[in-house]
């Protein structure tokens, strides 16, 4: 054991005193002289062409130092991504794509002259509605995450139609959109010769933006410079390169001089990705005991016409439940609409939603107890691949769980006047994801480290854990340990996503100062006034793939409130379960458990996008209108975890946290309010007008 041992003791987050103080710079913040301000202009047109831009009164604008529009911004290079291919041609694929960019002295008079652009448009039909039975639906050759799209064991028709017990339901879930706090941001600059280019980014991984604008801007990669130091949140979104930082790099080699731009929360409905409308179809058979004979989930989602993107809510019904006979499925129409990306558990997060939802359904069919329904349902191994899991405790979260939440008490529906009470029950999972990475220790003679890598915090305390590793691996106090990150400049390492982040950088961390730790052992007398370092790359090792299939699991429920006067749906309580590995700072862990349910429970109350069937928008592209949970949305929230330990992982043990806490909250409030009110509602989230229609004139 360390003579300091770090991980697994609850730490607050390093930076977390410059974040108060404002002292963080973000990427906004870093505003060098001479600095100028750019502000995008969004196509006005469902689709079409752009036949004329007049700049004219923009430009006599004091202040303005120019406009770029498709006939003059500088030319890119290929990329593997179109969607950053902006102001290339005069095509307009959606509605608020960008046709034109004004920059000037202030961001105030920028704004000015871009809304003093005046442009004209060729407009085409457009199609941006989803349906189930839309003629331009097909089967992709895969979806988010590289999983096949379509998955089929036995014969799952037959053995629903000789099951004893038999549901088939369907779920909708609407676009939702990440909404970070810090709203997407760059700031570029050029140097003298133009051939180098500084970028300070919110990003959630700055070699992948070096990589894209190297590509794009056609100079060597160590040409460029990305820095991502502080970033006020992403949920994916931030996850690749978005248009604002080809914009602002585009903006300053135009002006020779620094450029800020930021978007303005408005424009990243249709900028930044979305999470895409999931349309779900579910059968599932049973025997009278609850024992699961045949399932199928079938998904329909749009995707764009400038890139698909095929959010992979099927998938998570592979892992989930032994049955015999499954068959899981995605279907994609490519629609006139902005290119859906990750949102905080692209894909478990709503397939999730209907597939608990629909045990649900069945728990009630069978007269079962849901707990005791999916605890019979226990896979001993993953049904998909069949493969044994390195560890798996759902069961042991479902009744930590039920025993912690008093859910065999809160099963009797209650009524106190006009409020009916009711409570759910949800299961959750998430994959185990480990990258390819590198880092670097180094020991000074002043007794103090310095570990450095080109990791990413998005809020989530990275830094922090990170600086845990590196002194439990290194034997030292907590307080020696210095973590540099968010610089291209420094070793490589993946983006943040995909809840991989501790479980990849910590690897090499833990790998470079175990390291360091013999060198030390090794050297006799003080050190040389550099210091030693070594150096730790997992490329070999990551790239390895295990024979055991690895996932979060964990357990949710909830105890809601339901107004029969003003249909409004109060969680009163929401507890989760988890495991998640071993659990290395309890104090930002918890935190993430929260965020993510928080986030749950706003996509099931008041989180809600819509497309505008004849602009071909979101309707919801503000806070005003979007609705994400405030302070006194929240309940009481009970995060709590197992103590799994799991030899098939890295090092250190841990499972990444910052995803399965959001997958079954939505599934848990829609059955505590089925359980409440004794309907089920199917289509989210759970607005006042839905529950009062289907309340009808019995509330």
């Amino acid at each position: 054991m360390p003579a300091h041992p770090a991980l697994g003791t609850p730490t607050i987050r390093a930076e977390g005193t410059q974040k108060v103080t404002g002292a963080a710079r973000y990427a906004a913040d870093h505003t060098p002289p001479g600095c100028a301000y750019a502000w995008p202009v969004p196509a006005t047109v469902p689709r079409g062409r752009v036949t004329a831009v007049d700049t004219t009164a923009a430009l006599a604008m004091p202040g303005v130092l120019g406009v770029l529009t498709p006939d003059n911004a500088p030319r890119l290079g290929p990329w593997e991504d179109p969607t950053l291919q902006v102001l290339q041609d005069h095509a307009v694929p959606h509605r608020g794509w960008y046709v034109a960019l004004a920059i000037a002295d202030t961001p105030e008079v920028a704004r000015a002259a871009a809304e003093a652009v005046r442009i004209d448009y060729a407009v085409e039909p457009h199609d941006a509605v989803l349906y189930e039975d839309h003629p331009g639906a097909y089967t992709p050759e895969e979806v988010n995450g590289g999983y096949p799209a379509e998955r089929e064991q036995g014969d799952p028709d037959a053995a629903l139609a000789a099951a004893p017990v038999r549901i088939d339901c369907a779920y909708t879930v609407p676009p939702l959109h990440n909404h970070p706090m810090e709203p997407h941001a760059a700031t570029a600059v050029w140097d003298a010769g133009g051939d180098r280019l500084s970028v300070h980014d919110s990003s959630q991984g700055a070699g992948t933006v070096r990589t894209t604008l190297s590509a794009l801007f056609g100079v060597p990669e160590d040409h460029v410079e990305v820095m991502s130091e502080h970033v006020g949140g992403g949920f994916g979104c931030k996850g690749t390169p978005r248009p604002h930082v080809v914009l602002a790099a585009m903006a300053a080699r135009h002006t020779a001089r620094p450029v800020t731009l930021a978007l303005p929360r408005r424009h990243m409905a249709a900028t930044v990705g979305h999470r895409a409308p999931t349309l779900h179809r579910l059968a599932l058979g049973a025997r009278r005991d609850g024992t699961l004979t045949a399932l199928t989930h079938a998904v329909t989602t749009h995707t764009s016409r400038v890139r698909e993107f095929v959010e992979q809510a099927a998938v998570p019904a592979r892992v989930m439940y032994a049955v015999p006979d499954l068959r899981t499925s995605h279907r994609v129409v490519a629609l006139d609409v902005p290119t859906p990306s990750w949102m905080r558990a692209p894909g478990e997060t709503p397939g999730m939603y209907a597939l608990e939802s629909a045990m649900d359904e069945l728990a009630d069919a069978l007269g079962m107890d849901p707990v005791e329904l999916r605890i019979r349902n226990e896979p001993a191994v993953e049904p998909d691949s069949g493969r044994p899991f390195s560890s798996r405790h759902l069961v042991e979260c479902l009744r930590e769980g039920a025993a912690r939440f008093g859910w065999e008490a809160g099963r009797t529906p209650r009524r106190d006047g006009p409020l009916l009470r009711g409570v759910g029950v949800a299961a959750a999972t998430y994959p185990v994801w480990i990258g390819p990475s590198t880092a670097r220790a180094r020991a000074h003679p002043d007794g103090g480290y310095l570990v450095e890598l080109n990791a990413t915090d998005l809020g989530t305390g990275a830094r922090t854990v990170l600086a845990q590793v590196a002194a439990d691996a290194l034997g030292a106090p907590l307080a020696s340990v210095t973590v540099a990150i968010g610089h291209t400049g420094l070793p490589a390492a993946p983006l943040a996503g995909g809840s991989a982040g501790t479980a990849s950088w910590g690897w090499a961390v833990h790998e470079a100062c175990t390291d360091l730790a013999a060198r030390l052992a090794r050297h006799p007398g003080p050190l040389p006034p550099e210091g030693l370092s070594a150096v730790a790359d997992t490329t070999e090792a990551a790239k390895k793939k295990p024979p055991y299939a690895r996932h979060a699991f964990g357990a949710h429920f909830a105890d809601v409130q339901v107004d029969t006067v003003t249909g409004e749906v109060r969680v009163r309580r929401l507890l989760g379960v988890y495991a998640a590995g071993r659990i290395l700072n309890p104090t930002t862990a918890r935190s993430q458990f929260i965020g993510g349910m928080v986030m749950g429970l706003g996509m099931a109350l008041t989180e809600h996008s819509a497309v505008d069937p004849a602009y071909g928008d979101f309707a919801q592209s503000d806070l005003a209108a979007y609705h994400v949970p405030s302070h006194a949305d929240v309940p009481a929230i009970e995060a709590h975890w197992i103590d799994e330990r799991d030899e098939h992982l890295t090092p250190m043990g841990g499972k990444g946290i910052g995803e399965i806490g959001i997958v079954g909250v939505a599934a848990a409030i829609g059955n505590a309010v089925c359980h409440a009110t004794g309907h089920r509602l199917r289509e989210l989230p759970l607005t006042p007008d839905r529950v009062l229609a289907v309340l009808g004139p019995e509330r």
